[in-house]
């Protein structure tokens, strides 16, 4: 008699890159119904049809399995543009950020940084995994900004950075006032105005003379 084939049980032997992206893609779909908290690593294989020897190949905990589950959709739909301004590139991206977390992406970072703050791990995985190099991309920006004369120079490059990015996840965590993208774009516009070079005025030397 022919075995039965669960039809989540890998075939064959594919690449490696494609039971990483099923580990990571079950993981997701997981979490759309339980939290970071009550997810098991033998939840994860089974959903992937893979073995826990296997996920263990890739990833040292369940934590960086959901991050990095979490960052293989978020970078993708998160993007910074760096062929336009840093005005209206830290505009978009805060954009699209905040209609990023106004999904299910936004409940899994919540729940992310609040069990980091019972487990210190969990939130070092969380810095060294993602929000290092996010950040790091963002003052690459600003920089680039400065030194074209768009952004000032007498504010730090990380209070500008704190400045627009740390009330979205004031409200992702609080989640009162909601985010949404009319949030996003005021909130672009009023913190990067602040922070715009103001235009020179006439120059009133000649006339002094």
């Amino acid at each position: 008699m022919k075995k039965s084939t669960s039809p989540n049980r890998l075939r064959g032997r594919p690449r490696s890159e494609a039971i990483r992206r099923a580990i990571l893609a079950a993981t997701l779909r997981l979490l759309r119904t339980v939290t970071i908290q009550s997810v098991t690593m033998e939840a994860i294989a089974k959903a992937a049809g893979v073995s826990k020897a296997t996920i263990y190949r890739w990833w040292p905990s369940k934590a960086a399995v959901v991050i990095d589950a979490f960052m293989e959709h978020h970078v993708v739909n998160t993007p910074m543009d760096a062929k336009v301004g840093a005005i209206e590139a830290l505009t978009e991206h805060l954009v699209l950020l905040v209609q990023e977390y106004s999904r299910g992406s936004g409940r899994l970072v919540a729940q992310i940084i609040a069990e980091g703050q019972s487990d210190p791990a969990v939130l070092k995985t969380f810095r060294e995994r993602f929000v290092d190099d996010r950040s790091e991309l963002v003052m690459r920006v600003i920089e680039a900004g400065k030194k074209r004369g768009e952004l000032r120079k007498d504010i730090p490059t990380l209070t500008m950075a704190e400045c627009l990015y740390a009330p979205v996840y004031s409200r992702l965590l609080f989640g009162n006032p909601p985010l949404n993208r009319s949030f996003a774009e005021r909130h672009a516009k009023i913190v990067l105005g602040l922070f715009k070079t103001p235009p020179r005025g006439p120059d009133t030397s000649a006339s002094k003379r």
